[in-house]
């Protein structure tokens, strides 16, 4: 993400990646003033030729809607706003819809300016921008899973491949199940873009093998092998969670997330400084005692209690993570109320 410039109550932004648009789902909202470039048919061009209609012509304009909500689908650069147009210059009043994707330019502004949680969640995306995406390699010797992580949601990329199954299996043996690997690994060489770096794990010695052939496919991903305590869906998540891929991952914001949810389970597990549930962070948010709250995004949004709190927690020096629930740590998070405190100290 890119800012341009401030305008008034408001800013200017270029969408630089797909990530950028989860970002700009969750700060617009209801209300909120968006105009970028769009197109609406000129119906005083609509004329009558041998007895045909003639269809009017789509002319491009810049287009202020006033929001009444949007649709987001992660991991793609669909991204729709929806609302009523309130500056154009024509069909004011007139219901319309924003696709916004990258490259597009976008003016967002709030009535009474831009809000704190806003303002955090905008620096964060202009700081990530230009990192791209990783893809995680989960391979055992007869099943392989290949994920695609974002800032912000991790996705399974295409059906599990396995010889995994019931009875008597010729796959089993040790030429269909090398068979087997260089297969995936020529198709995950085409389904991963040459730009993405690739991490590969699992708790066996077939990811060694597996790397060997990915380089074979002379793509030359960027590759980072890892050995894992586990397989499956789950091992991607260690990966994560432990930070063993930092070398790729880095700062990706998702992986943060992860590992402050994560070590709230731990803490919750041995009845340590963590709190969760509306009463007990309210507790801990008035005592000065959060030191993290990891929060879904939306809800900083959808309830003034939660901005409240949040403003009071980076008050008394503690951060505030704006969290997606598209990704397994996320869904723990949402089974938690949506929102987590890790604390200075334990609450009584």
């Amino acid at each position: 993400m890119q800012k341009i410039k401030n305008i008034e109550d408001g800013v200017r932004l270029r969408v630089q990646h797909e990530d950028d648009l989860w970002a700009i789902a969750q700060m617009v909202r209801s209300g909120c003033q968006v105009g970028m470039m769009g197109f609406r048919r000129d119906q005083s061009t609509g004329t009558q030729e041998a007895g045909r209609a003639k269809a009017a012509d789509r002319k491009p304009m810049w287009i202020v809607l006033q929001a009444e909500s949007t649709e987001f689908q992660p991991f793609t650069d669909n991204l729709r706003i929806h609302g009523i147009i309130s500056e154009a210059p024509m069909d004011k009043g007139s219901h319309h819809t924003h696709a916004v994707s990258p490259r597009d330019e976008v003016e967002i502004s709030w009535r009474g300016g831009i809000s704190e949680s806003d303002r955090s969640l905008l620096a964060e995306a202009v700081q990530d921008s230009g990192r791209g995406r990783v893809a995680i390699a989960v391979v055992e010797s007869d099943e392989i899973l290949l994920f695609e992580i974002a800032q912000h949601g991790m996705r399974q990329v295409g059906d599990t491949f396995t010889l995994r199954g019931g009875g008597k299996r010729e796959g089993k043996s040790t030429e269909i199940r090398n068979a087997f690997l260089a297969k995936v690994a020529d198709q995950a060489s085409q389904a991963i873009s040459a730009e993405m770096p690739v991490v590969i794990c699992g708790p066996g010695m077939a990811r060694e093998q597996f790397e060997t052939l990915l380089k074979g496919s002379g793509v030359g991903h960027r590759i980072l092998n890892i050995a894992t305590s586990i397989g499956g869906r789950a091992a991607a998540n260690e990966v994560m969670r432990e930070g063993t891929a930092d070398a790729v991952l880095g700062e990706f914001a998702m992986a943060k997330q992860v590992r402050l949810i994560e070590e709230s389970l731990s803490r919750i597990a041995t009845n340590g400084a963590v709190a969760y549930g509306r009463k007990e962070l309210e507790e801990a948010v008035s005592q000065g005692a959060v030191e993290s709250l990891v929060i879904e995004a939306g809800m900083l949004r959808s309830e003034s209690f939660w901005a409240d709190a949040a403003s009071q927690v980076r008050a008394t020096g503690g951060e505030v993570v704006q969290a997606s629930a598209d990704h397994d740590a996320g869904e723990q998070l949402m089974g938690l109320g949506g929102a987590l405190g890790l604390l200075r100290w334990k609450m009584e």
